[in-house]
């Protein structure tokens, strides 16, 4: 069950105003001013109101006071990092500390603000999510690491204009992630998933998933309807809701069980991984057709991210094996699914993904000596957890690492091979660039 609450004080940020504020049944008790419209970040005010929410809690004792930027003059302590994401269209990533969070802007980089919380004895402010919406001024926050700034069973709507949090939903047990639409915010917990609406916070739907300790969870972000795919209930499912038509997709997508999957900003293709980490499969959603098998590699791996390029031509992938993976994809995003290798004819100047030349025995060796291989690679540390996308020029990918390095690199879509570097930062420590 869920119970939610919006401070009176601020009016309520949404793009899409819905004038009737109702109250899902049995789940909620919401208390809101009218809607008004969230804008991109500009000037931010460094005056910091004391949190309003006085409710008790069984998750109780979290620090509310915040600063903008650190005051002392003495050596600030070390910053743990707790969580990175990128925004919606990859232009942004959002860092969650063990004090606070930061916002950066990826080409070019830079820091473009930080919120660091001060609790009592200069400790606390943990935030182990961070979810942004594309560039406006709202965030949900859901506390984490040793000391968290906010209890972990709460999502917080934080509008960085009021530099405050502007209501928050409470659950019986921990979020494992949010996830944000102009229309839509989204709550993972270990075994289920709530939709709301955001004009009014209204409950829409709830969803039964397998045990989700990650927060599995992505949505589409064009502007058509939401595809959100989550878990199934049994290992290896993977379910595909599509709102506008109102239907359910159900895809036995691995053995194993599911580690990662990523959608297209449009909704119409999967890419998932397994616990193996061996394959990564592509799926239409729509009907659930497998499209496309890759392999990573022949060893197990945790694979940490996959993100489709804006145009569904290339899928990168990292993993704990400390390299990232670029694929190139046979799927034509602009007409019904085709795969390149079954048209000769079909001029296609970008590399294809190399085979075995063993692929000949297909059918009689095992599979691994038929499988797609990537057709660039970056070589990290192994054993970090990085997350990968796509930049917003032309063939670069854009690399972040929970050690908080940041790195944005090229691949030669023709030749292939290791990706060149263009750029790397600490983005805990801004001076160490090169």
């Amino acid at each position: 069950m869920a119970t939610l609450s919006a401070y009176s004080s601020p009016p309520w940020p949404n793009p899409d105003p819905n004038p009737e504020l109702l109250a899902p049944q049995d789940e909620l008790d919401s208390q809101t001013q009218s809607p008004s419209e969230p804008q991109s970040y500009g000037s931010l005010s460094s005056i910091m109101p004391p949190n309003p929410n006085p409710n008790p809690n069984p998750f109780s004792n979290y620090n509310t006071s915040i600063s903008s930027q650190p005051q002392s003059t003495s050596q600030p302590p070390p910053i743990s990092l707790l969580h990175v994401s990128f925004n919606q269209d990859y232009g942004c990533f959002a860092a969650g500390t063990d004090h606070g969070f930061r916002i950066y802007n990826c080409d070019p980089f830079r820091e473009i603000f930080r919120r660091d919380f001060d609790g009592s004895g200069n400790s606390g402010g943990g935030i182990g999510a961070v979810e942004m919406l594309f560039r406006c001024n709202v965030l949900a926050l859901v506390g984490g690491g040793p000391d968290p700034q906010y209890p972990p069973n709460k999502v917080m709507i934080w509008d960085d204009h009021q530099s405050r949090c502007i209501g928050e939903l409470s659950f019986r047990s921990e979020v494992r992630s949010v996830k944000l639409r102009r229309d839509r915010i989204i709550v993972v917990l270990e075994q289920k998933i709530f939709v709301y609406n955001f004009a009014d916070l209204k409950l829409l739907h709830q969803i039964e998933t397998i045990s989700n300790p990650k927060g599995l969870c992505a949505v589409s972000h064009g502007a058509g309807s939401l595809v959100l795919v989550c878990p199934g209930l049994q290992k290896g499912q993977v379910r595909v809701e599509h709102y506008a038509s109102k239907r359910t997709k159900f895809i036995m997508a691995h053995d194993s069980r599911t580690a990662c999957f990523a959608l297209t900003q449009d909704g119409q293709l999967l890419a998932t991984a397994s616990t193996k980490g061996t394959l990564v499969r592509i799926f239409n959603t729509a009907d659930g057709t497998l499209l496309q098998e890759v392999r990573r590699g022949a060893d197990r791996a945790e694979v940490y991210s996959l993100a489709f390029s804006s145009t569904a031509q290339w899928l990168a992938v990292s993993s704990d094996k400390g390299t990232v993976h670029v694929f190139s994809l046979k799927i034509n995003p602009g007409s019904p699914v085709i795969d390149r290798s079954q048209s000769t004819n079909e001029p296609n100047l970008a590399l294809t993904s190399p085979a075995s030349s063993l692929s000949f025995f297909k059918g009689v060796l095992p599979k691994y000596f038929s499988s797609e291989w990537s057709v660039a690679q970056f070589h990290l540390i192994e054993g970090s957890q990085y997350v990968v996308a796509f930049g917003h020029q032309k063939n670069t990918v854009v690399i972040l690492g929970l050690d908080g390095s940041f790195y944005r690199c090229q691949f030669d879509p023709v030749n292939g091979g290791e990706m060149t570097q263009l750029e790397y930062h600490n983005f805990l420590k801004p001076e160490a660039a090169f």
